[in-house]
Protein backbone atom coordinates (compact mmCIF):
# COMPACT_ATOMS: atom_id res chain seq x y z
CA UNK A 1 0.00 0.00 0.00
CA UNK A 2 1.31 3.44 -0.99
CA UNK A 3 0.89 6.75 0.76
CA UNK A 4 1.06 9.47 -1.89
CA UNK A 5 1.91 12.89 -0.51
CA UNK A 6 1.15 16.24 -2.11
CA UNK A 7 4.66 17.65 -2.11
CA UNK A 8 6.30 14.59 -3.68
CA UNK A 9 3.57 13.74 -6.22
CA UNK A 10 2.50 17.16 -7.43
CA UNK A 11 5.65 17.80 -9.55
CA UNK A 12 5.12 14.46 -11.33
CA UNK A 13 1.79 15.51 -12.85
CA UNK A 14 0.77 17.53 -15.90
CA UNK A 15 -2.51 19.05 -17.00
CA UNK A 16 -2.30 17.50 -20.45
CA UNK A 17 -1.58 14.08 -18.93
CA UNK A 18 -4.55 14.40 -16.61
CA UNK A 19 -7.04 15.51 -19.26
CA UNK A 20 -5.88 12.61 -21.44
CA UNK A 21 -6.51 10.27 -18.50
CA UNK A 22 -9.96 11.74 -17.90
CA UNK A 23 -10.86 11.37 -21.57
CA UNK A 24 -9.65 7.75 -21.56
CA UNK A 25 -11.54 6.99 -18.36
CA UNK A 26 -14.81 7.99 -20.00
CA UNK A 27 -14.26 5.38 -22.70
CA UNK A 28 -14.38 2.61 -20.06
CA UNK A 29 -17.64 1.17 -18.73
CA UNK A 30 -19.71 3.86 -17.06
CA UNK A 31 -18.89 4.36 -13.41
CA UNK A 32 -21.14 3.27 -10.58
CA UNK A 33 -21.26 6.13 -8.12
CA UNK A 34 -22.83 6.92 -4.78
CA UNK A 35 -22.95 10.25 -2.99
CA UNK A 36 -23.85 11.04 0.60
CA UNK A 37 -24.40 14.57 1.93
CA UNK A 38 -24.83 15.46 5.58
CA UNK A 39 -25.42 19.06 6.64
CA UNK A 40 -25.09 21.27 9.70
CA UNK A 41 -25.53 24.67 8.11
CA UNK A 42 -23.31 26.04 6.82
CA UNK A 43 -21.09 22.95 7.20
CA UNK A 44 -21.14 19.89 4.95
CA UNK A 45 -19.90 16.29 5.20
CA UNK A 46 -19.64 14.87 1.69
CA UNK A 47 -18.74 11.25 0.97
CA UNK A 48 -18.37 10.02 -2.59
CA UNK A 49 -17.67 6.51 -3.84
CA UNK A 50 -17.02 5.22 -7.36
CA UNK A 51 -16.31 1.91 -9.08
CA UNK A 52 -15.09 1.74 -12.67
CA UNK A 53 -14.47 -1.66 -14.21
CA UNK A 54 -10.81 -1.57 -15.20
CA UNK A 55 -9.74 1.22 -12.81
CA UNK A 56 -10.84 0.07 -9.36
CA UNK A 57 -12.79 1.60 -6.52
CA UNK A 58 -12.42 4.85 -4.60
CA UNK A 59 -13.93 6.49 -1.55
CA UNK A 60 -13.40 10.21 -0.96
CA UNK A 61 -14.73 12.03 2.08
CA UNK A 62 -14.63 15.80 2.53
CA UNK A 63 -15.61 18.18 5.31
CA UNK A 64 -16.47 21.71 4.17
CA UNK A 65 -16.53 24.30 6.95
CA UNK A 66 -16.79 27.83 5.44
CA UNK A 67 -16.27 29.56 8.81
CA UNK A 68 -12.75 28.11 9.07
CA UNK A 69 -11.47 30.93 6.89
CA UNK A 70 -12.05 33.46 9.67
CA UNK A 71 -9.84 31.33 11.93
CA UNK A 72 -7.05 31.08 9.38
CA UNK A 73 -7.83 27.41 8.68
CA UNK A 74 -8.55 25.67 5.35
CA UNK A 75 -12.27 25.39 4.63
CA UNK A 76 -11.97 21.86 3.23
CA UNK A 77 -10.40 18.72 4.70
CA UNK A 78 -10.73 15.08 3.74
CA UNK A 79 -9.26 11.72 2.80
CA UNK A 80 -9.00 9.60 -0.40
CA UNK A 81 -8.63 5.80 -0.50
CA UNK A 82 -8.00 3.86 -3.73
CA UNK A 83 -8.65 0.13 -4.03
CA UNK A 84 -7.50 -2.52 -6.51
CA UNK A 85 -9.89 -3.45 -9.31
CA UNK A 86 -8.66 -7.04 -9.28
CA UNK A 87 -8.65 -7.84 -5.55
CA UNK A 88 -10.33 -4.96 -3.71
CA UNK A 89 -7.19 -4.46 -1.64
CA UNK A 90 -6.26 -0.98 -0.47
CA UNK A 91 -3.69 0.23 -2.98
CA UNK A 92 -3.11 3.79 -1.88
CA UNK A 93 -4.04 6.59 0.45
CA UNK A 94 -3.61 9.72 -1.63
CA UNK A 95 -3.43 13.24 -0.26
CA UNK A 96 -6.95 14.65 -0.43
CA UNK A 97 -5.86 18.12 -1.51
CA UNK A 98 -3.69 16.67 -4.29
CA UNK A 99 -6.61 14.75 -5.79
CA UNK A 100 -9.01 17.67 -5.37
CA UNK A 101 -6.61 20.18 -6.95
CA UNK A 102 -6.03 18.17 -10.09
CA UNK A 103 -9.53 16.68 -10.43
CA UNK A 104 -11.46 19.92 -10.01
CA UNK A 105 -9.34 22.06 -12.31
CA UNK A 106 -8.71 19.23 -14.79
CA UNK A 107 -12.45 18.58 -15.11
CA UNK A 108 -13.16 22.13 -16.28
CA UNK A 109 -9.97 22.28 -18.34
CA UNK A 110 -11.15 19.25 -20.33
CA UNK A 111 -14.51 20.97 -20.89
CA UNK A 112 -12.82 24.19 -22.00
CA UNK A 113 -10.47 22.35 -24.37
CA UNK A 114 -13.52 20.87 -26.09
CA UNK A 115 -15.88 23.87 -25.95
CA UNK A 116 -13.91 27.13 -25.86
CA UNK A 117 -12.75 28.66 -29.12
CA UNK A 118 -9.14 27.65 -29.87
CA UNK A 119 -8.19 31.32 -30.32
CA UNK A 120 -9.48 32.31 -26.85
CA UNK A 121 -7.23 34.90 -25.24
CA UNK A 122 -9.06 36.66 -22.39
CA UNK A 123 -9.91 34.48 -19.38
CA UNK A 124 -11.92 35.75 -16.42
CA UNK A 125 -12.09 33.82 -13.14
CA UNK A 126 -14.72 34.71 -10.55
CA UNK A 127 -13.33 33.89 -7.12
CA UNK A 128 -10.05 34.19 -5.28
CA UNK A 129 -9.74 30.86 -3.50
CA UNK A 130 -7.78 27.67 -4.03
CA UNK A 131 -9.77 26.54 -7.08
CA UNK A 132 -9.34 29.92 -8.76
CA UNK A 133 -5.60 29.69 -8.17
CA UNK A 134 -5.45 26.20 -9.69
CA UNK A 135 -7.39 27.24 -12.79
CA UNK A 136 -4.67 29.73 -13.75
CA UNK A 137 -1.95 27.15 -14.55
CA UNK A 138 -4.60 24.74 -15.88
CA UNK A 139 -5.82 27.22 -18.51
CA UNK A 140 -2.28 28.36 -19.33
CA UNK A 141 -1.21 24.77 -19.96
CA UNK A 142 -3.39 24.81 -23.08
CA UNK A 143 -3.50 28.55 -23.79
CA UNK A 144 0.05 29.66 -22.83
CA UNK A 145 -0.58 33.26 -23.92
CA UNK A 146 -3.82 33.56 -21.96
CA UNK A 147 -4.54 36.99 -20.49
CA UNK A 148 -6.11 36.03 -17.16
CA UNK A 149 -7.93 38.32 -14.76
CA UNK A 150 -9.96 37.67 -11.62
CA UNK A 151 -12.90 39.25 -9.86
CA UNK A 152 -14.14 38.77 -6.32
CA UNK A 153 -16.50 40.73 -4.08
CA UNK A 154 -13.73 41.44 -1.56
CA UNK A 155 -11.52 43.88 -3.45
CA UNK A 156 -8.65 43.71 -0.94
CA UNK A 157 -8.57 39.92 -1.15
CA UNK A 158 -8.86 40.11 -4.94
CA UNK A 159 -5.91 42.48 -5.29
CA UNK A 160 -3.78 40.37 -2.96
CA UNK A 161 -4.68 37.26 -4.96
CA UNK A 162 -3.94 38.93 -8.29
CA UNK A 163 -0.54 40.12 -7.05
CA UNK A 164 0.33 36.64 -5.75
CA UNK A 165 -0.67 34.91 -8.98
CA UNK A 166 0.48 37.47 -11.53
CA UNK A 167 -2.97 38.20 -12.96
CA UNK A 168 -5.11 41.34 -13.18
CA UNK A 169 -7.84 42.26 -10.72
CA UNK A 170 -11.14 43.43 -12.25
CA UNK A 171 -13.04 45.98 -10.19
CA UNK A 172 -16.17 45.80 -12.39
CA UNK A 173 -17.74 42.40 -13.05
CA UNK A 174 -20.17 43.22 -15.87
CA UNK A 175 -17.55 44.86 -18.08
CA UNK A 176 -15.06 42.08 -17.40
CA UNK A 177 -17.60 39.42 -18.38
CA UNK A 178 -18.51 41.19 -21.61
CA UNK A 179 -14.89 41.30 -22.82
CA UNK A 180 -13.86 37.75 -21.84
CA UNK A 181 -13.58 34.75 -24.13
CA UNK A 182 -13.73 32.20 -21.29
CA UNK A 183 -15.42 32.82 -17.93
CA UNK A 184 -14.86 30.54 -14.96
CA UNK A 185 -16.93 30.76 -11.77
CA UNK A 186 -15.23 29.39 -8.65
CA UNK A 187 -17.13 31.05 -5.82
CA UNK A 188 -19.04 29.83 -2.77
CA UNK A 189 -22.14 31.81 -3.76
CA UNK A 190 -25.67 30.57 -3.21
CA UNK A 191 -27.12 33.30 -5.45
CA UNK A 192 -26.21 33.92 -9.11
CA UNK A 193 -23.26 36.23 -9.68
CA UNK A 194 -23.03 35.68 -13.46
CA UNK A 195 -25.88 37.25 -15.41
CA UNK A 196 -26.95 35.97 -18.80
CA UNK A 197 -27.60 39.49 -20.12
CA UNK A 198 -23.84 40.10 -19.90
CA UNK A 199 -22.83 37.12 -22.04
CA UNK A 200 -21.55 37.64 -25.58
CA UNK A 201 -21.58 35.41 -28.69
CA UNK A 202 -18.78 32.86 -28.79
CA UNK A 203 -18.06 32.79 -25.07
CA UNK A 204 -17.51 29.65 -23.00
CA UNK A 205 -18.39 29.41 -19.31
CA UNK A 206 -17.03 26.88 -16.79
CA UNK A 207 -19.28 26.70 -13.72
CA UNK A 208 -17.37 25.13 -10.82
CA UNK A 209 -18.32 26.56 -7.44
CA UNK A 210 -21.87 25.35 -6.70
CA UNK A 211 -21.88 21.88 -5.12
CA UNK A 212 -25.04 21.90 -2.99
CA UNK A 213 -28.70 21.83 -3.93
CA UNK A 214 -29.14 25.43 -2.73
CA UNK A 215 -26.15 26.91 -4.59
CA UNK A 216 -26.05 28.74 -7.94
CA UNK A 217 -23.53 30.94 -9.76
CA UNK A 218 -25.32 31.63 -13.08
CA UNK A 219 -28.83 33.01 -13.47
CA UNK A 220 -31.73 31.66 -15.52
CA UNK A 221 -30.95 33.95 -18.45
CA UNK A 222 -27.42 32.53 -18.75
CA UNK A 223 -28.70 28.96 -18.86
CA UNK A 224 -31.39 29.90 -21.34
CA UNK A 225 -28.95 31.56 -23.76
CA UNK A 226 -26.33 28.80 -23.82
CA UNK A 227 -25.85 25.27 -25.07
CA UNK A 228 -25.51 23.31 -21.84
CA UNK A 229 -23.02 20.55 -21.03
CA UNK A 230 -22.12 18.68 -17.84
CA UNK A 231 -19.28 16.42 -16.79
CA UNK A 232 -21.85 13.88 -15.59
CA UNK A 233 -25.64 13.78 -15.67
CA UNK A 234 -25.68 11.63 -12.52
CA UNK A 235 -23.90 14.19 -10.33
CA UNK A 236 -25.46 17.44 -11.53
CA UNK A 237 -29.12 17.40 -12.59
CA UNK A 238 -30.64 16.14 -9.33
CA UNK A 239 -27.89 17.24 -6.95
CA UNK A 240 -26.67 20.78 -7.61
CA UNK A 241 -28.81 23.90 -7.50
CA UNK A 242 -27.13 25.29 -10.62
CA UNK A 243 -29.32 22.94 -12.67
CA UNK A 244 -31.72 21.44 -10.13
CA UNK A 245 -33.40 24.77 -9.32
CA UNK A 246 -34.05 25.93 -12.93
CA UNK A 247 -35.13 22.39 -13.86
CA UNK A 248 -37.71 22.39 -11.08
CA UNK A 249 -38.94 25.82 -12.18
CA UNK A 250 -39.28 24.73 -15.81
CA UNK A 251 -36.68 27.25 -17.00
CA UNK A 252 -34.77 24.42 -18.68
CA UNK A 253 -35.48 20.73 -19.29
CA UNK A 254 -33.16 17.71 -19.05
CA UNK A 255 -33.17 17.59 -22.85
CA UNK A 256 -31.45 21.00 -22.92
CA UNK A 257 -28.26 19.36 -21.66
CA UNK A 258 -26.47 18.43 -24.88
CA UNK A 259 -23.95 15.93 -23.53
CA UNK A 260 -21.70 14.76 -20.71
CA UNK A 261 -18.13 13.52 -20.94
CA UNK A 262 -19.59 10.08 -21.62
CA UNK A 263 -20.75 11.34 -25.05
CA UNK A 264 -17.48 12.70 -26.48
CA UNK A 265 -18.88 12.71 -30.00
CA UNK A 266 -21.50 15.27 -28.91
CA UNK A 267 -19.32 17.25 -26.51
CA UNK A 268 -18.14 20.11 -28.70
CA UNK A 269 -18.84 23.58 -30.00
CA UNK A 270 -21.36 23.71 -32.83
CA UNK A 271 -20.70 27.24 -34.14
CA UNK A 272 -18.22 30.04 -33.48
CA UNK A 273 -20.95 32.35 -32.16
CA UNK A 274 -22.82 30.08 -29.76
CA UNK A 275 -22.43 30.46 -26.01
CA UNK A 276 -21.47 27.27 -24.22
CA UNK A 277 -21.73 26.45 -20.51
CA UNK A 278 -20.37 23.37 -18.76
CA UNK A 279 -21.32 22.56 -15.17
CA UNK A 280 -18.55 20.86 -13.22
CA UNK A 281 -20.18 18.39 -10.84
CA UNK A 282 -16.91 16.78 -9.82
CA UNK A 283 -18.20 13.27 -9.07
CA UNK A 284 -16.24 10.47 -7.43
CA UNK A 285 -15.67 8.78 -10.81
CA UNK A 286 -13.47 11.78 -11.71
CA UNK A 287 -11.64 11.41 -8.40
CA UNK A 288 -11.07 7.76 -9.29
CA UNK A 289 -9.73 8.57 -12.77
CA UNK A 290 -7.52 11.28 -11.29
CA UNK A 291 -6.26 9.07 -8.46
CA UNK A 292 -5.37 6.27 -10.85
CA UNK A 293 -3.46 8.79 -13.00
CA UNK A 294 -1.65 10.04 -9.89
CA UNK A 295 -0.78 6.52 -8.69
CA UNK A 296 0.53 5.58 -12.15
CA UNK A 297 2.74 8.68 -12.21
CA UNK A 298 3.86 7.90 -8.65
CA UNK A 299 4.81 4.34 -9.60
CA UNK A 300 6.76 5.51 -12.64
CA UNK A 301 8.77 8.12 -10.75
Amino acid sequence: MEFVSFDKADPLLSWSGLTDALAAGHLLPKAEISDSFLYRNPDTLLSRAAWIDGLGQLVKTATIFPANEAQGLPKIHGAVTLFSDETGQLEAVIDFHLVTKWKTAGDSLLAAKRLARPDSKRFLILGAGTVAGNMIPAYRSHWPEADISIWTRNADKGRAFSDAHGVRFEAGLEGAVKTADVICTATMSTEPVLMGDWLQPGQHVDLIGAYRSDMREADDAALGRARLFVDSLDTTLDHIGELKIPLAAGVISPQDVVASFYEPELFGRGTEDEITICKNGGGAHLDLMTSRYILNAWGAR
